[in-house]
C-alpha cells in the first residue's frame, strides 16, 4: 500500500462538499465548523437533537475509513446495548443518505466478502466490526464488555456519550491502543485522531472531558479558520479563471498547495473544544425566544438546557443523597450475541432520520426486550409505581434483591397515548418474563379521578389493562400520599444505606428518569420544604421535555415507598436473591 504523493491536505471534506452540491445535504453551524476545522482532537459538548452522531460523528468516521484504506479505528460506547441501538443506527442512517449502502460499500458484524480489500491488521473475528470495501475496519468497543480493547492497534477513536464513559477504563485500556501505523498513515493529519461527543454531564465522574477546553489554543483555531477561508477564496478564484477560460497563474497553484500543507500541519496538533448552547442560534431564534425560555423554564433547566452550564447532581435538591454509584449497567451479552448486529440495528438504520428529527433511537420498536437485561429475575414478580397526568403517564418498575431495590426500567407515554398504551408498552417489553405478576403500589391519587383515560379511576384502568394482557395484579394500597418532608427523609436515607433497601438504577433503561431525579429541586412551603413541582404545568418545549420533569420521580417515590414499607416477601413469598 503506497502513500498518497499529492498534497497532504485532507481532501475528503472538499470531495464531500462536491457530493453535497449535487444532493444538497444540510449541515448546521456546529456540524460544519467541526468538519472544516478537522482537528486531531475534537471535543463537542452539545444538547440533544443537535445531530452529534448523525452529522458530526458520521463524517468523522467516514473520512477516516475512506482516507486511510486498511486502517483500524475504534468506536467507544458506554455499553454494548447503547452502541447497537443508538450510535450505530445514527452512523448508518447518515451514510445511507450520502449514498453508502450496507452490504455493498460496507458490512456489519460479519466477515466481509472476498471482493473487499484486506485490512492491514485483520481482526480476530468480525462480530463487533464494521468493514468498508477498501479494507478499513471500525471496531465497536463497549466498556461494559471486558476485553473490547485488548491487543488493538487503532488509527482513530470516536467516543460517543462521553458523560457515561468510565475514564479510568478508557485511559488504561483504550487510549494506549490509539497508536496507529505511522508507516502507512503518518502523513495524514487525522492519524491517531480522536473525537469525543456528549451533552453536558450531570456528574463529576462524567465530566472527565471538560478539561480539554483548557487544552485548546484559541489563536491556533482562529488561524485555521482564516486559512480555511483563504483556501476557499483561492479555490473560488481558480474556478472563476477556469470558467472564463483564462490562464491560471502558477503562483496561484503553489499558494493553494502551501495553504493546504499549512492547514494540514495545524490540524495535526490542534485540539478543538466547543460547547453549543441555544445562544449560538440567537440570530435564527431571536431574543424574544430566549426571554420566553427564561420566563417559562425553571432556573436549573434554563442553566443546563439553554446556557449549557456545567451543573452536576443537585446536592441541595430533593434527592441529595443520590450518587454516581447508584447507577449500574446490566447487559445480557449472551442474548445480544444471539440476536446479532443486523437484527438489532436493521429497523433503526432503515429510518431516514433528519438532522432535527423528533424521533429518538431509544424509542424505536427494535427487537430488544427484557431478555437483553441481565438484572431481571424472570422468576420474581415485578413491582411498579406509577404517576398519572393529563400529558404524561409513567410506570417505574423494580425488583427487590436482598438489600437492593433494582429499578430495572421506566416507561412513559405522552399526550394522546394514555395508560392503556403505557401498560401495553410494559407488557410488550416483558413479554418473555416467566412470572406474569405485577405488584402494583398505589396511593389515594389513583382513586376517584381520571383525566387521562375514561370514566373509571386510574386504579381500575391499570388493573384492567394488565389483566387484559394476561398478567396477574397484586394491588397494594399505600393510603394518602406521604408528606414531602417524610418522603425526603425516607428516600435519602435509602440512598445513604440507612433503610432496609437501597435504590439502584439500570442506566440504559432509565436515562430520562435519572435526569429527572438529578434535576428535582426543593422549595419552601408553609409546612416545611417540598419537592419543587412548579415546572409540571408549563407547556413542553424542545429544551424542557415533559419526561425530564418531576412526574417520573413521583412514580419512583411510590415504587420505593411500597417496596420499603410493604416488602415483597410479605405479599408474595419468593426468593429474589442472586440478581445483581
Amino acid at each position: 500500500m503506497q502513500k498518497d504523493n499529492k498534497s497532504q491536505v485532507d481532501t475528503s471534506l472538499w470531495d464531500l462538499e462536491a457530493k453535497q452540491h449535487a444532493k444538497r445535504v444540510y449541515f448546521n453551524k456546529p456540524q460544519l465548523l467541526t468538519q472544516y476545522i478537522g482537528a486531531k482532537t475534537s471535543i463537542i459538548v452539545a444538547g440533544r437533537r443537535t445531530g452529534k452522531t448523525d452529522s458530526i460523528a458520521s463524517p468523522f468516521v467516514l473520512r477516516n475509513m475512506q482516507r486511510m484504506p486498511g486502517s483500524t479505528g475504534g468506536i467507544v460506547v458506554p455499553t454494548f446495548k447503547h452502541g447497537l441501538t443508538n450510535t450505530l443506527p445514527g452512523l448508518l442512517a447518515a451514510w445511507k443518505r450520502w449514498g453508502y449502502i450496507k452490504d455493498i460499500h460496507y458490512v456489519v458484524g460479519r466477515k466481509p466478502p472476498k471482493s473487499f480489500a484486506k485490512p492491514i491488521t485483520e481482526p480476530a473475528d468480525y462480530e463487533h466490526v464494521i468493514t468498508f470495501y477498501n479494507g478499513s475496519v471500525a471496531i465497536i468497543i463497549s466498556q461494559d464488555r471486558p476485553g473490547s480493547s485488548n491487543s488493538l492497534t487503532l488509527s482513530w477513536l470516536l467516543i460517543d456519550e462521553a458523560k457515561f464513559i468510565d475514564y479510568n477504563k478508557l485511559k488504561d485500556e483504550t487510549l494506549p491502543a490509539n497508536g496507529g501505523i505511522r508507516s502507512f498513515f503518518g502523513h495524514h493529519s487525522f492519524n491517531h485522531s480522536m473525537m469525543v461527543l456528549s451533552d453536558m454531564p450531570q456528574t463529576q465522574k462524567g465530566s472527565w472531558f471538560l478539561h480539554y477546553r483548557e487544552k485548546m489554543d484559541p489563536e491556533l483555531i482562529e488561524t485555521m479558520e482564516g486559512t480555511i477561508y483563504k483556501i476557499w477564496q483561492t479555490r473560488d478564484r481558480i474556478a472563476h479563471l477556469k470558467e472564463t477560460h483564462q490562464p491560471i497563474p502558477e503562483y496561484l497553484r503553489g499558494y493553494l498547495k502551501w495553504l493546504d500543507q499549512s492547514l494540514n500541519k495545524m490540524r495535526s496538533v490542534a485540539v478543538f473544544y466547543k460547547e453549543y448552547s441555544t445562544i449560538e442560534n440567537l440570530q435564527l431564534l431571536g431574543e424574544e425566544y430566549l426571554r420566553q425560555m427564561k420566563r417559562d423554564l425553571t432556573p436549573k433547566t434554563f442553566q443546563t438546557s439553554i446556557l449549557c452550564k456545567r451543573i452536576g447532581i443537585t446536592h441541595d435538591g430533593f434527592y441529595s443523597s443520590m450518587q454516581e454509584h447508584h447507577k449500574y449497567d446490566a447487559t445480557n451479552f449472551n442474548y445480544m450475541d444471539e440476536l446479532g448486529y443486523d437484527k438489532i440495528i436493521a429497523e433503526a438504520s432503515e429510518v431516514n432520520f433528519s438532522i432535527n428529527s423528533n424521533c429518538r433511537f431509544s424509542e424505536l420498536n427494535t427487537s430488544l426486550d427484557s431478555r437483553a437485561d441481565e438484572d431481571v429475575n424472570p422468576l420474581a414478580p415485578i413491582c411498579i409505581g406509577m404517576d398519572y397526568n393529563a400529558n404524561i403517564n409513567w410506570i417505574v418498575a423494580g425488583q427487590p434483591s436482598g438489600a437492593r431495590l433494582n429499578v430495572i426500567k421506566s416507561f412513559y407515554v405522552k399526550f394522546e397515548r394514555k395508560i392503556p398504551a403505557l401498560v401495553a408498552d410494559f407488557c410488550a417489553y416483558y413479554m418473555h418474563h416467566q412470572n406474569k405478576q405485577v405488584i402494583y403500589y398505589y396511593d389515594a391519587t389513583a382513586l376517584g379521578s381520571n383525566y387521562a383515560v375514561n370514566d373509571q379511576d386510574f386504579h381500575y384502568v391499570v388493573v384492567h389493562e394488565f389483566e387484559s394482557h394476561g398478567w396477574d395484579v397484586e394491588d397494594v394500597y399505600l393510603g394518602p400520599p406521604m408528606k414531602h418532608d417524610e418522603k425526603y427523609l425516607l428516600i435519602n436515607q435509602g440512598f445513604a444505606g440507612k433503610q432496609r433497601l437501597m435504590p439502584f438504577f439500570n442506566r440504559q433503561n432509565n436515562d430520562d428518569l435519572i435526569l429527572a431525579i438529578q434535576s428535582a429541586g426543593v422549595e419552601r412551603g408553609r409546612n416545611g420544604f417540598r419537592k419543587n413541582k412548579s415546572g409540571e404545568k408549563v407547556e413542553e418545549t424542545e429544551e424542557d421535555l415533559l419526561e425530564h420533569r418531576t412526574d417520573g420521580t413521583d412514580a419512583f417515590d411510590t415504587l420505593y415507598i411500597g417496596c420499603e414499607k410493604f416488602p415483597l416477601h410479605d405479599i408474595y413469598p419468593i426468593n429474589t436473591g442472586g440478581i445483581m
